[in-house]
């Protein structure tokens, strides 16, 4: 543990890693080509794409996930309905998108994305946005219905959130001994 990293901070960092674990492979696979496409890690081109198909996704996401500036910006400081508006369109738009892919099939897959993508004064207006878009008719009948479900009372009640930024932010690791590894 580093000198200035407490234990409660290494607590739930690791809690975050279990948590990422706990997905499957192809949505760890979308969460990490995510961050690269969201916070311009890497060239998400470069290191994701298998084909051509997957190219045109890459490309669709990064137009998509131009918007993140924007909700970042418009991130409500309360939940006054005037400040709403702006800022969810673009949400529910970008969430939409990313739900469509099918390889978010979960609330939790969902927010611990969208916590890194956007940060975490998103937390409140996740259950909302993803609701949201979970119910659009673009989806198809069983993954909405797969979707909604997978959103538990709690997450969708909460009476708070924790502002506490996410720790562990998960992306590819260069071969070691000629074995890909990826955290």
């Amino acid at each position: 543990m580093g000198a200035r990293m407490k234990p409660a901070e290494g607590a739930m960092t690791l809690a975050e890693m279990k948590e990422f674990a706990s997905f499957a492979a192809a949505t760890q696979r979308y969460i990490r080509r995510s961050l690269d496409i969201g916070l311009e890690r890497d060239d998400a081109m470069v290191r994701w794409s298998r084909d051509v198909v997957e190219a045109a996704s890459i490309r669709a996401q990064a137009r998509m996930y131009d918007r993140l500036t924007e909700i970042r910006a418009l991130l409500p400081d309360d939940s006054a309905l005037d400040a709403i508006e702006p800022f969810m369109a673009p949400l529910v738009t970008v969430t939409a998108f990313d739900l469509s892919q099918g390889r978010l099939t979960n609330f939790s897959a969902y927010r611990f994305l969208y916590e890194r993508l956007v940060g975490a004064e998103v937390r409140p207006w996740l259950p909302a946005a993803f609701c949201s878009a979970a119910a659009l008719p673009h989806l198809h009948p069983d993954l909405r219905r797969k979707l909604l479900q997978s959103i538990s009372e709690a997450a969708a009640t909460a009476s708070g959130w924790s502002n506490r930024q996410p720790a562990f932010f998960p992306q590819w690791v260069e071969k070691v001994d000629g074995q890909p590894l990826a955290n």
